[in-house]
């Protein structure tokens, strides 16, 4: 009895440790390799054709200001003033007709001084991987700035970059966290690159795909 509780504990701990190694491993891969590939101050940021705008729910959990969306939209609308992007593409989750992230964006980018002429909107943004592939498949981008927070970013560009597009990213502004926030963060973040690591690996498609539309 004894040496097979031994045997589980030994099991459990090495399976810990190599979970751990390759969530930090995931995290550190990711962030070493777009480190050059983030920018943060609108006059150094290369100028590309199209943004990429990663969607968010403008209503936090609380039914107040989901300030992640905010400041994306603040970074979108630097960014076009600036002359840094020409058209914007809003990608984000419309899986019923009730909640409809594109949409809410571009309500916001226009009420902003972005024309609609300016805005794409993808429906099929379900998720980061979808929205990045989707720009190439089906938008027909290979080049193209994407617009989210840091943490985002790193991993949005990383995985354009393994899909053959020419991306940067640009960081909206971040909300201000509590550390234990922040540690959960880090955690949901890094297990978020694992997965990717996986999608890349098997090689998976977004939900949707269709026929091409241009930007």
């Amino acid at each position: 009895m004894f040496k097979t509780i031994k045997k589980i504990l030994k099991f459990t701990i090495s399976s810990t440790i190599i979970l751990i190694i390759g969530i930090l491993t995931s995290h550190l891969i990711v962030s070493c390799y777009t480190k050059n590939k983030v920018y943060e101050n609108v006059a150094e940021t290369p100028h590309n054709r199209v943004g990429l705008v990663l969607g968010t729910s403008p209503y936090a959990r609380n039914g107040g200001p989901n300030y992640y969306f905010t400041y994306r939209i603040d970074a979108c609308v630097a960014l076009y003033n600036a002359g840094k992007i020409d058209r914007i593409l809003v990608s984000g989750d419309n899986h019923v007709k009730t909640y409809d992230e594109p949409q809410y964006m571009k309500n916001a980018l226009i009420e902003r001084g972005i024309p609609a002429s300016a805005i794409v909107l993808d429906y099929a943004g379900f998720r980061t991987w979808d929205s990045v592939i989707r720009a190439k498949k089906v938008f027909g981008q290979s080049k193209f700035t994407i617009i989210s927070q840091g943490y985002h970013n790193e991993r949005a560009v990383f995985i354009a970059r393994c899909k053959g597009i020419e991306a940067i990213g640009f960081n909206a502004k971040d909300i201000k966290r509590t550390r234990t926030y922040i540690y959960f963060g880090f955690l949901r973040e890094s297990l978020a690159r694992c997965k990717m690591f996986l999608d890349l690996i098997i090689n998976r498609q977004p939900k949707f795909l269709g026929d091409p539309i241009e930007v």
